[in-house]
């Protein structure tokens, strides 16, 4: 996928995400973010990318489905559960490459990849929901903590 591309779904999904979001939105929206730019600065030149498995893209995806999973462990919606469900797909391609080194390059780049934009839409569904859901019930106004 483009990285110009992903990097504006980004910023579109998780600013609407800390603008219109409860907690849960606003976590998995930062997680998002910290997630791609530490993935972006890890990245390998192009010649050699995705040619073993990328140690420093699997630490950051553990981390992240870390993240996913605390909140869905937490949060009385049931969106973080999909996150964290397609966040562990993605973080198992590591594992796959490291079972199968002779797995393709492209094969195993698209699925680090693949979820990332099926997450984000269920991060942009959920907040768009929190949002109806709170202007429906005040009672449910987001918080920072």
């Amino acid at each position: 996928m483009a990285p110009k591309f992903f990097l504006l779904v980004l910023i579109l999904v998780a600013g609407f995400a800390f603008w219109r979001g409860s907690r849960d939105e606003r976590l998995v929206a930062a997680v998002c973010v910290l997630g791609a730019a530490a993935s972006f600065l890890l990245l390998r030149p192009l010649s050699t990318r995705f040619q073993s498995v990328e140690t420093g893209i699997m630490l950051v995806d553990l981390l992240v489905f870390v993240g996913f999973l605390f909140v869905a462990l937490r949060s009385p919606r049931f969106w973080p559960l999909w996150v964290a469900g397609l966040q562990l797909t993605t973080t198992l391609g590591h594992i796959l490459k490291g079972l199968s080194p002779d797995l393709l390059p492209q094969a195993y780049g698209a699925a680090l990849q693949f979820w990332s934009y099926p997450i984000l839409l269920i991060l942009a569904v959920g907040t768009w929901r929190s949002h109806a859901r709170r202007k429906v019930r005040p009672s449910e106004a987001p918080t920072l903590v």
